[in-house]
């Protein structure tokens, strides 16, 4: 190439890999960027609407009847969540809570790390709600976004 004549080797070769390793995680941003699909799940005993998912995530809502709720957060998706279905910006959703523990000694939801994580969670603890990226198995699916 022409325009390298002049550079040592070692130079060009980083450009290439550099422009490469440039385009490829362009399009890994772009791809991950693109919308995923929101299932909010419920386990046994738990009977609520999408907006009353809501009212939990956001700390005014924490029975379904006599159950306690659990909600619980995913690294997955969790901003994606927060705005799609919440419909707040992480801002705000900070904020909410902050209010929330001082004013009436709540705690936000528990993030894990996964889907499984938070599948699992549900099945096991009764009262826990959470969201999901995949579709999941033995749970029930409360809404889809």
């Amino acid at each position: 190439m022409e325009v390298f004549r002049d550079f040592p080797c070692s130079i060009c070769f980083k450009f290439i890999v550099g422009l490469v390793l440039a385009l490829f995680l362009g399009s890994m941003t772009i791809a991950y960027s693109q919308t995923r699909t929101i299932y909010l799940i419920a386990g046994s005993g738990v009977s609520l609407t999408a907006n009353e998912v809501k009212d939990v995530y956001l700390g005014k809502k924490a029975f379904s009847g006599s159950t306690l709720l659990v909600p619980v957060g995913n690294a997955v998706g969790f901003v994606e969540f927060i705005e799609r279905v919440l419909g707040v910006s992480p801002a705000q959703f900070e904020s909410i809570w902050s209010k929330r523990s001082f004013q009436d000694g709540l705690n936000p939801p528990k993030l894990l790390m996964s889907d499984t994580a938070v599948i699992n969670f549900v099945k096991a603890k009764p009262g826990a709600i959470g969201y999901v990226s995949r579709p999941p198995v033995g749970v029930t699916v409360i809404e889809t976004y």
